[in-house]
């Protein structure tokens, strides 16, 4: 497996853990619609938190969250609508970024709530 590609395995892992570390419930992971891939759909309260979990070994480049492109929200909203739609839920939706940055042997976390709200 690629280097970058056991990075992410490596963040979403990290972020499962800290999601549940702070009372949520994982109620799927990388769920697939159509084009766009959910990473983490969780809940917490009458809250489904959509979350895109971005990690980077460095942030020379920009940090984690800035790497969220706009066609990728896009079919991030279908495929969540899907998801509502398919499983009947009647939840308020937030989208998030959970951004990962590895520091040594530390990974640092940032949890961005309504985080396309910044877009």
């Amino acid at each position: 497996m690629a280097q970058h590609n056991e990075l992410g395995k490596k963040g979403e892992k990290l972020a499962v853990d800290y999601l549940l570390k702070c009372a949520y419930t994982i109620e799927e992971r990388n769920y697939r619609f159509d084009k766009a891939e959910v990473d983490i759909i969780a809940k917490k309260g009458n809250t489904l938190a959509i979350i895109e979990v971005k990690t980077r070994s460095t942030i020379d480049f920009g940090n984690p969250q800035d790497f969220v492109k706009p066609s990728q929200i896009k079919r991030l909203v279908k495929a969540v609508d899907e998801y509502i739609a398919i499983h009947k839920l009647d939840v308020e939706v937030r989208f998030d970024i959970i951004a990962i940055v590895k520091e040594g042997k530390n990974y640092n976390i940032t949890h961005l709530e309504n985080a396309f709200y910044h877009f």
